[in-house]
């Protein structure tokens, strides 16, 4: 296989010809194999948009040639369209700050451009990684404003997932509005409430989630590009570093913001934690109501069994019959994987050492790892499971026959709470239900029981005042 020699400080490698990564790329491959996954994509096609803007500004200001800046705008444009990932294979666990990604995007584009001009990958006379594509530029600006880039564009689809469920459990909070059941707290028996509360809790929450993820964009708009090395501007043109954050606001379509102080914005990653902790709150309430779920759908004969999931697959090779609750047994284990990466993320922002944050790569891996796996654990919760859905109304209307403490507990208010205490422990040590106790006693007639056990009845906030004789 013919090859070239790419060389760098600590001497030289021989590549195959026509390879459009380099010998900092080569490095990277042959020293980092952690994660053994590569670099996120969206944080590729990110840095691919940073790139292209940086050349932009730099052909602006007659830094760069009209015909090197067009070849290079190109092979941004390519990456950024999903192309050449397999030269970007670097481990999405490296040291140095994402300092390999950074020289592994501006290889792979310088030499794509150099192809692109009919000349072959590693005439760094021409076009060299270092020199032109990264012009101005640094791993310190350069990657935290890709992961931003990156971030806010999963934020946005895990907007949309969030939306989705949210209607799914509104829409099942309708459906079901009208069946009685009985609440539980501590898994003891409570008081009367409905199927449809139940889902409007759950919606609520998602609710709150969609709510703060809408903050997390307003968190992450604001970028250090143009800062260089630790946020001085070291090297980069005044004018350069004005107009490359226009520029990045424009290719994004994104509303970026330079930092007020690029200092801060280099070396301080408490952004990433705020973010993190949002992603991992909704993690919380994904793993609550896939509990909630799984409880409340358990049997199906020998279990609570008030709802049936849709049955996605055979749970069982031994037990005949058996359907588990694989989806939200899968969104829980999603839930759990987040709650864990939040905590790894943390601490790598807590991490950072005076002008820079040397632990971005594992920041990045984690956060946009957290963002797709939330966006198709919603995505799987809502199709998989919440859409087909169904409640067992005449198990929820037997179970609230036998239930003597929640439905003493709704008629507290007429018969008081040591009458009502009194005959839910009878109807407990007799054959009687409670409502045949009440009845027959003369406390209440049937129509009496029935009303205070309804759907509006046991969701009223509160009951109407009485005026006192």
């Amino acid at each position: 296989m013919p090859t070239r020699t790419d060389h760098d400080a600590l001497g030289s490698l021989d590549l195959p010809a026509d390879a459009l990564w380099g010998i900092h790329t080569e490095r990277a491959r042959n020293n980092f194999s952690l994660a053994g996954r590569t670099v996120h994509s969206e944080l590729l096609t990110a840095f691919a948009t940073v790139k292209r803007a940086c050349c932009r500004a730099n052909a602006e200001l007659g830094f760069l040639s009209k015909e090197i800046a067009d070849a290079i705008e190109q092979a941004c444009i390519e990456i950024a369209e999903g192309r050449w990932r397999q030269e970007l294979a670097t481990d999405a666990l490296q040291g140095g700050a994402g300092t390999s990604t950074n020289l592994s995007v501006s290889e792979v584009i310088a030499n794509r451009a150099l192809v692109l001009l009919g000349r072959c990958p590693g005439d760094h006379a021409v076009i060299d990684a270092i020199a032109q594509v990264n012009l101005h530029q640094s791993t310190n600006d350069t990657y935290p404003t890709a992961l931003k880039i990156a971030a806010i564009r999963l934020v946005r689809r895990l907007d949309l997932a969030t939306v989705a469920l949210q209607e799914a459990l509104q829409t099942q909070e309708k459906r079901w509005a009208h069946v009685v059941c009985v609440g539980r707290t501590e898994y003891q028996d409570a008081v009367l409430t409905t199927m449809g509360r139940r889902f409007s809790a759950w919606a609520e929450a998602i609710s709150r989630d969609r709510w703060r993820i809408s903050k997390c964009e307003e968190r992450l708009r604001v970028i250090n590009l143009g800062g260089t090395a630790i946020g001085t501007g070291l090297d980069a043109p005044r004018r350069y570093i004005f107009r490359v954050t226009e520029i990045i606001r424009q290719l994004s379509g994104l509303g970026l913001a330079r930092a007020d102080n690029l200092i801060d914005a280099t070396q301080n990653a408490d952004v990433f934690a705020e973010v993190s902790g949002i992603l991992k709150a909704m993690a919380v309430n994904l793993l609550k109501i896939c509990g909630d779920l799984r409880l409340l759908s358990s049997g199906p004969d020998a279990g609570l069994a008030e709802i049936h999931l849709p049955p996605r697959q055979a749970g069982s090779s031994i037990m005949p019959a058996k359907v588990n609750p694989v989806i939200p047994e899968a969104v829980s284990q999603a839930a759990m994987q987040v709650i864990a990466n939040d905590v790894a993320i943390t601490m790598a922002c807590a991490a950072g050492s005076l002008e820079l944050n040397a632990f971005l790569p594992l920041i990045a891996d984690d956060l946009l790892g957290n963002l797709d796996l939330l966006t198709r654990a919603c995505d799987m919760l809502r199709t998989h499971c919440i859409a087909g859905l169904t409640v067992d109304e005449a198990r929820c209307r037997q179970q609230v026959a036998a239930c003597a403490t929640a439905t003493a507990t709704a008629l507290v208010g007429v018969l008081g709470y040591a009458q009502a205490a009194a005959i839910a422990t009878e109807a407990r040590a007799t054959p009687c239900s409670i409502k045949a106790l009440v009845v027959s006693r003369g406390l209440m007639n049937e129509a009496a029981f029935e009303a205070a056990i309804t759907s509006e009845a046991v969701t009223r906030l509160g009951f109407p005042e009485r005026t006192l004789p």
